[in-house]
């Protein structure tokens, strides 16, 4: 027999399903569920689109309506209380009859932030909160953190030699293999932006596209604070929408824009103008000086170090990881790959 938490685990494989269309909403799933059989079924599919509450109810057959009221509602994440670009998810749960319903997490965005658990009690409604919540916060900690810190979830990510070296001062190294380049290409479809800094540009000259992999292609960034980068990079092919943040000038043209900071707090005004333009997530790609700025500062989420079987025995050193604890390690084809969360 299933219970609570059986449902809630499809409710989240089921939210999993908007990864990389919903943004900046968070991704949610819901199952309706009558004497254990699943009558609806939904997920958030599309930012703007109707919410995973909405899909459910409508999935539901037309023999099996009258089920509804006796049934329990499964939403992975709190339902709205509030009109955004779709109406209030709790009008809908209450027009509809729904007297139970349980839910993974609260939302704790300013907008929801326990008001739509405080709704449906307050008309009723028995509410079934933190089913598998270290799982439903999990789902969406690049939602929770924007929300709770102001700021993009920060994912760095490097590759270093078996010396730890990530490379050289004056020439490109490859250092991760093909099978592990497809991995850390699929990395990138899942945050909304990457950055690298100035002479990772320069000496790279990447593209930081998803081309070995499926998915969208994240917004690039680039630090580049005299605006001395040339024009001819790959950067700004005025393909994919670049960021240039610079100490100079504002300016904008076609799928290329120059954003001035400040330079004596660059790295706050940066992370605040990306809070602002509803950047979720990103990924921290080079060099080892921004990285390491990024951990000297504990502005940074998780890391994520490529350990390849490459020797260098001179060059850059990586940077140097603190205050973290490793929660996964990972073999790719001839590399080990260690993921790192921040205590």
């Amino acid at each position: 027999m299933f219970n609570h938490s059986d449902f809630m685990l499809q409710c989240l494989e089921l939210a999993e399903k908007g990864k990389g269309a919903v943004a900046p909403n968070p991704m949610v799933g819901a199952l309706l569920v009558h004497n254990q059989e699943i009558i609806g079924e939904g997920y958030h599919e599309f930012y703007g689109g109707p919410h995973a509450e909405v899909n459910c109810l409508h999935s539901v057959k037309e023999e099996h309506r009258s089920l509804i009221p006796d049934s329990i509602l499964y939403v992975s994440l709190e339902p709205c209380n509030h009109t955004g670009k779709t109406p209030p998810c709790t009008d809908l749960i209450l027009a509809s009859g729904i007297r139970h319903v349980v839910i993974g997490c609260v939302d704790s965005s300013s907008t929801v932030n326990g008001q739509g658990i405080a709704r449906l009690r307050q008309e009723g409604v028995h509410v079934v909160i933190g089913v598998e919540e270290d799982n439903a916060i999990e789902l969406n900690k690049r939602f929770f953190t924007y929300h709770q810190c102001k700021r993009p979830y920060i994912i760095l990510k490097w590759a270093e030699s078996k010396e730890a070296y990530i490379g050289c001062p004056n020439r490109r190294v490859l250092l991760s293999s093909e099978e592990c380049n497809v991995v850390t290409h699929q990395w990138r479809a899942d945050e909304a932006a990457i950055w690298v800094g100035y002479h990772t540009a320069k000496l790279d000259n990447p593209h930081l596209t998803v081309r070995h992999s499926k998915g969208n292609n994240p917004l690039r960034i680039v630090y580049d604070s005299d605006l001395s980068l040339p024009n001819e990079l790959n950067l700004f092919d005025h393909q994919i929408p670049t960021l240039r943040f610079n100490h100079i000038r504002n300016s904008e043209e076609e799928n290329l824009s120059a954003v001035q900071v400040n330079e004596e707090n660059s790295l706050q005004d940066m992370l605040h103008y990306l809070y602002q333009q509803h950047i979720l997530s990103v990924i921290i790609e080079g060099g080892a000086k921004w990285i390491q700025h990024f951990i000297d500062q504990g502005c940074w989420d998780e890391a994520r170090v490529i350990r390849t079987a490459t020797s260098l025995t001179q060059g850059v050193k990586a940077p140097t990881i603190k205050n973290a604890l490793l929660a996964q390690e990972l073999t790719v084809g001839p590399d080990q790959i260690y993921f790192y969360k921040k205590q």
